[in-house]
């Protein structure tokens, strides 16, 4: 089972403010179907907060557009996957795109030791 973290403004569409984000649309993937999606309010940004927060929630993945190295570094740290570069699209499409392996990313920091041949998801 897989948790993945989107950050997403108030219409659902991806968020380039990962830090500021005003939301998290969560979703549970399970024997590749999604079995639950959920949007959450993050803490108030402070750095570093995000990582541990995200992974305390049992989020095992994140796609974003962009994040600061110190946020990959914890999130890597926690044996969270965080995929960077998406597209601005709604969380809809990204997710879609990351369960067919179809998503384009221009960054993919995977913890290998966390997942096997984590190459596009």
């Amino acid at each position: 089972m897989k948790k993945i973290a989107i950050p997403v403004d108030e219409t659902g569409m991806l968020d380039a403010h990962f830090g500021h984000c005003r939301f998290f649309m969560v979703f549970t993937e399970e024997n590749g179907q999604i079995i639950a999606q959920d949007r959450i309010v993050p803490p108030p940004h402070e750095p570093g907060v995000l990582p541990k927060w995200l992974s305390e929630e049992g989020v095992t993945d994140v796609i974003t557009g962009g994040m600061g190295q110190m946020a990959l570094n914890l999130f890597n740290q926690r044996g969270v996957n965080a995929f960077v570069g998406a597209p601005q699209v709604s969380s809809f499409d990204l997710i879609q795109g990351f369960m067919s392996d179809s998503l384009s990313l221009t960054a993919n920091y995977c913890d290998h030791e966390h997942e096997e041949g984590c190459t596009g998801h």
